[in-house]
């Protein structure tokens, strides 16, 4: 059963989105408000009577044009008002006493209010007021000052005034839903801009992990191939390398790959993210596969926050990736962690003079310091040091890269205690020409 409300409700509905159905109906009542009204005699002490006069021919007509008008009131306001105005004050000069056509007046100057700026409401009201209160009581058989001309003065002003407030409640609700609007747009772009932070963490931390074992677990296979037949007990070792190297991968990557997991999943991480802690067991890692490595300082001493422990970690294990890949043969590395007032600096070097799948010197072609010329890595470009450096400038901190003076290359990463999360920089030119991948 439909009640009142739903029933007002769906009415108000169909009538907002019909307007030229609304403005014919209310230019009828307009009509049959004018027609009654025109059958009432002002009276002269008592106030008006009805039923002792009829209206005349053409102040019907005047009525009719009238209200007629409204129905293009949204359309044509301006038109409109000056078509109502002219008609009610032909009805003040040549009729007396004159029927209400003013009434259609004052409707025509609440849409001008309700629909213009305010300046514009002052002038077109005070002029309408102005022209149609001279009218009745220049032309009126009534005194000047009888309360018929008065009413004339009163309800055009009284239609300016609400047209005004209307349109000022309109504007008050528009930019509260316009406030809204870009309120919900700014929670969708910063809900993106999180997931695309995240999306390239997760993307940095997988690179890492990948890169690192994937390439130890190259290196002892590659041992293993060429030691097989000549010397089974050390190909055995470099297999039981590539098995470790491959378990802690999996491990790794099953840490990573837990952070997405839904809240029910089985199974949750419980591991610790990787930090400085473990730095002796990374160093040695890239010990077995054969490359050198000397911590020169380590500072492990309490208060480093949770994310510049992990990044000075990820930098270590990414530098040293690229000292087994790209350095060659005979290559030595060098680790130090230092705090130095409220940063923490890692650096990261090596003395090696490329290989045949990359040289230290160069990715992109460029030449050596040390007098060589790189030959590239032939698999292109790959994300190491801008994977570096989006996790270094994430915190706040800075990240040099490039080879060094007299053959070899030098990552160092300058990263404050206090971390702080922050957009990371445009990627740009992490290192000059000889950059490592």
């Amino acid at each position: 059963m439909t009640t009142l409300p739903s029933g007002f409700a769906r009415a108000r509905r169909w009538l907002r989105d019909h307007p030229l159905a609304f403005d014919a109906t209310l230019a009828f009542c307009v009509l049959i408000a004018m027609i009654c009204g025109s059958f009432a005699d002002p009276g002269k002490g008592h106030g008006p009577t009805f039923g002792t006069r009829t209206p005349e021919a053409f102040s019907v007509l005047l009525m009719v044009l009238a209200a007629s008008a409204l129905v293009l009131r949204r359309r044509h306001p301006m038109p409109v008002l000056a078509v109502t105005g002219v008609l009610t004050a032909t009805e003040y000069i040549f009729m007396d006493p004159p029927a209400p056509v003013v009434m259609s007046t004052v409707i025509a100057l609440y849409t001008v209010a309700s629909r213009t700026d305010r300046p514009t409401t002052w002038r077109v009201g005070l002029l309408t007021m102005g022209i149609l209160t001279v009218a009745a009581m220049a032309f009126g058989s009534t005194p000047w000052y009888s309360q018929e001309n008065l009413g004339v003065f009163a309800w055009t002003g009284m239609a300016s005034a609400a047209g005004d407030a209307v349109r000022s409640r309109r504007a008050f609700v528009d930019a509260i839903r316009e406030r809204a609007e870009r309120a919900e747009r700014t929670r969708e772009e910063e809900a993106r801009r999180r997931v695309a932070e995240e999306r390239l963490r997760i993307a940095r931390d997988l690179h890492d992990v990948v890169a690192h074992h994937i390439a130890l677990v190259n290196v002892q296979a590659g041992v293993a191939a060429h030691v097989m037949d000549k010397r089974p007990d050390q190909a055995k070792e470099a297999l039981a390398h590539v098995r470790d190297a491959s378990r802690s991968a999996l491990n790794e990557l099953r840490v990573t790959v837990g952070l997405l997991r839904q809240s029910g999943d089985p199974e949750a991480p419980t591991e610790p993210a990787p930090g400085l802690a473990v730095l002796d067991e990374l160093v040695d890692t890239f010990r077995n596969a054969g490359l050198p490595v000397e911590v020169a300082g380590a500072d492990r001493g309490p208060g480093l926050p949770a994310a510049v422990d992990l990044a000075a970690y990820r930098v270590i294990q990414e530098a040293l990736t690229n000292v087994r890949k790209h350095a060659g043969a005979g290559a030595k590395a060098e680790v130090s962690v230092v705090r130095v007032g409220t940063t923490a600096e890692v650096t990261v070097l090596d003395d090696g003079r490329g290989s045949a799948a990359g040289s230290p010197g160069t990715q992109s072609g460029g030449s050596d310091p040390a007098g060589g010329t790189g030959t590239g890595a032939p698999d292109g470009g790959g994300h190491g040091l801008l994977g570096m450096r989006e996790r270094v400038t994430a915190l706040g901190g800075a990240l040099t890269a490039g080879p060094r003076y007299g053959g070899g290359f030098r990552v160092h990463a300058i990263l404050p205690i206090e971390a702080r999360t922050g957009e990371p920089e445009p990627p740009g030119p992490a290192v000059a020409t000889g950059e490592r991948r």
